[in-house]
């Protein structure tokens, strides 16, 4: 089966236990004007350019034979400051689950495992499920909003061994507001998380007058109990990869 992924990240250490390979997977149902992984919206391929590198040259115009390089109607290997790079590719799951493998190699018992994130993998479930298969011998990780129907939520929390699960927001409205779905399915799917018996951590992200609120974090804490709670501070450089991808920062407006 395929699936789209933008990035894997190696000898990553905040992405649950141990030293571990992150894999971000394309596509997410949620638009949290915070996030900071704008290239992980869209489950397509996606063109960045970065406009301060650019010499405006134009050679990236100029027609090429290069079959990878229609769907964006410019070169992506002409540039000679290299502004032109793709955002996503089409992998096949056991393909990739053999790559990550030969990642895993290097580390040996310092491993920790592979890490499942995004965009939301959730978003992918039939290919990340074939892709955790594939990978059944090592520990599995999975970082998600927690937002999918419960059928698919189980299905997958069943083929992991840690999971990380945001809560941002307690009241449905905001949630709504500022991240285009209401909380609802999200506060269900914890509660299936927490009778599952499966290891995990709730996080948060600190984002100013938004999640911050002695409110907001009070009513996260009186949900979630004394589950494991991590709140993530806000990153200034959220926005920066906006302008590449030819989109606005929401926060900016």
């Amino acid at each position: 089966m395929l699936g789209t992924i933008f990035d894997i990240k190696e000898m990553a250490v905040h992405d649950g236990p141990g030293i571990r390979t992150t894999v971000f997977l394309k596509g997410c149902p949620l638009r949290c004007k915070w996030c900071h992984n704008p290239e992980g919206l869209s489950i397509e391929p996606q063109l960045m350019y970065k406009q301060t590198c650019c010499i405006d040259c134009k050679l990236c115009q100029r027609e090429c034979d290069h079959e990878e390089c229609k769907p964006f109607g410019r070169c992506l290997h002409i540039c000679p400051n290299d502004c032109l790079t793709v955002s996503g590719r089409m992998v096949d799951a056991r393909s990739l689950a053999e790559e990550l493998k030969s990642s895993a190699v290097t580390l040996g018992e310092g491993f920790g495992g592979f890490t499942f994130s995004g965009g939301e993998p959730l978003f992918q479930s039939d290919f990340l499920l074939e892709l955790a298969e594939h990978l059944k011998d090592f520990d599995l990780c999975i970082e998600t909003s927690g937002y999918s129907d419960s059928k698919t939520f189980k299905r997958v929390i069943d083929k992991m061994d840690f999971i990380i699960m945001d809560i941002k927001l307690v009241n449905s409205k905001k949630h709504l507001e500022y991240t285009g779905v209401g909380n609802e399915l999200i506060l269900e799917n914890f509660e299936i998380l927490r009778a599952s018996k499966k290891p995990y951590v709730i996080r948060t992200p600190l984002i100013p007058n938004i999640t911050d609120t002695k409110e907001n974090l009070e009513g996260i804490k009186a949900i979630i109990g004394d589950s494991a709670h991590e709140t993530l501070p806000y990153n200034d450089m959220a926005g920066a990869k906006y302008k590449m991808l030819g989109m606005d920062y929401p926060l900016d407006k």
